[in-house]
């Protein structure tokens, strides 16, 4: 080659090291547990913070170059962190990219991605990492199941091209799987951690657990993978489970066998008073370190909602589920991160993750600090990207938001950001909204 091409313009890049800029007179929740702190400023250099500390201290210590913001006392907490999306199943790029900035300008900085086409997936975590596109990082797994689960027609979605459960994102596992290059197929997919879904027994998770550990990534699995079930998961290692109702097969009638055919159980003892199995369980995972993405609020979403009276019954009957067994989960000390599995329709202004910190507070009774902690530092622990991101403080990436409105006293107070800080790179709220506006008046 004779000259190097430029490649695709990067309009939304972080800022180079040694570009400094003072974020000051912030009112700063910084997630690590700490009271929110007044009159306090936040350095950014480049894409990391340089320092946090009072206004006071920090202004002496400022560059003359430095860019300084004035924030007057606006309410800043970390970037939010959704740990259960789904940008590719199917893929369908315009989509994609209109959720990544949606969530990008609601103060949405980082997302778990767990499995889909990761051929996409891949390309747009790239564009967002380096900003040809406006979006959060994205954190994404590869998926493993037993071969009963490959008719789903998700998983042919997902395979357009090849063969669902012979591809490195999508592999079905049985006891001749060598998991030593199942495992390594899907690192080389450049994915954050294996998910493990469906159709596997427990001494095949702990199997995958095992050798993916080894190889140095986590593991993200249902709560209940049929039929191992959910202590067969958790004892097995799991870095995460996704899904509160599925902890409810720990109290089923009879034996998991398959995905497709769950036994059933009783609602009702999950709805009274804290149940003794699950009492064990979050025993465990307390231990463990297991996070619990609860995804508590998808079954009021309209796509669950279904079209009937019997559809609309079920999905209320497993919203309590949910907000019971999540409330349990909490108060037995399990660390939650705040996952969605669904969104809100393209006209609105806000994500579903906004949905589901509410439905925590309100459904559940958790306290809106706590709330806060598991949409910042606990998402990060589920993510595996806890020494990068999910509290302000020097050392980490610059990821935070600024909110004209405490959220402490009211969680919908969200919906007050007015700039999306990523690595460094400023995402404002007005700005969107305008563009929103005229791609409305253009229609």
């Amino acid at each position: 080659m004779t000259h190097e091409a430029e490649g695709a313009p990067t309009p939304y890049a972080p800022p180079q090291p040694g570009t400094v800029a003072v974020y000051r007179g912030a009112t700063l929740f910084d997630g690590t547990g700490r009271p929110p702190r007044p009159s306090t400023s936040i350095v950014v250099d480049g894409p990391v913070i340089r320092a946090v500390g009072d206004d006071a201290g920090i202004a002496a210590t400022v560059p003359a170059d430095a860019h300084v913001l004035d924030l007057g006392g606006r309410f800043v907490i970390p970037g939010l962190i959704d740990s259960h999306q789904h940008l590719a199943t199917p893929p369908d790029r315009p989509v994609a990219e209109a959720v990544l900035d949606r969530l990008v300008h609601s103060g949405v900085t980082a997302i778990r991605d767990m499995a889909d086409d990761l051929r996409q997936v891949g390309d747009l975590a790239r564009a967002t990492l380096v900003g040809e596109i406006p979006g959060p990082d994205i954190r994404y797994a590869a998926l493993m199941a037993g071969p009963g689960f490959f008719d789903d027609p998700r998983t042919h979605q997902v395979s357009r091209g090849g063969t669902p459960g012979a591809v490195p994102w999508m592999q079905a596992v049985t006891p001749d799987t060598d998991l030593r290059v199942a495992v390594a197929l899907a690192r080389g997919t450049y994915a954050a951690a294996i998910k493990v879904y469906a159709d596997l027994d427990h001494r095949t998770v702990a199997a995958i657990t095992a050798e993916a550990h080894r190889q140095g990534i986590p593991v993200w699995a249902h709560a209940a993978v049929f039929p191992a079930t959910p202590r067969h998961v958790v004892a097995a290692g799991v870095d995460s489970v996704s899904h509160a109702t599925l902890l409810a097969f720990e109290g089923a009638e009879g034996p998991l066998t398959t995905y497709k055919d769950k036994p059933p159980f009783d609602h009702g003892r999950f709805s009274a008073e804290d149940d003794p199995h699950l009492d064990g369980l979050f025993g465990l995972m307390r231990r463990n370190g297991t996070v619990l993405d609860a995804t508590a609020s998808m079954w009021e979403s309209a796509e669950l909602a279904g079209e009937g009276p019997e559809d609309a019954a079920r999905a209320r009957a497993n919203s309590e589920l949910a907000a019971h067994i999540t409330a349990q989960a909490h108060r037995a000390g399990v660390d939650l991160s705040t996952g969605t599995d669904h969104e809100t329709p393209p006209e609105e202004p806000f994500p579903a993750l906004f949905d589901e910190l509410a439905f925590l507070v309100r459904r559940c009774g958790i306290p809106p600090a706590e709330v806060l902690r598991s949409a910042t530092l606990l998402g990060a622990r589920s993510a595996g990207a806890e020494e990068s991101m999910g509290s302000v403080e020097a050392g980490k990436l610059a990821n935070f938001v600024v909110l004209q409105e405490d959220p402490l006293l009211d969680i919908d107070h969200l919906r007050s950001v007015t700039l999306t800080v990523k690595r460094g790179h400023r995402h404002e709220r007005d700005a969107y909204d305008a563009r929103r506006a005229r791609a409305a008046d253009s229609r």
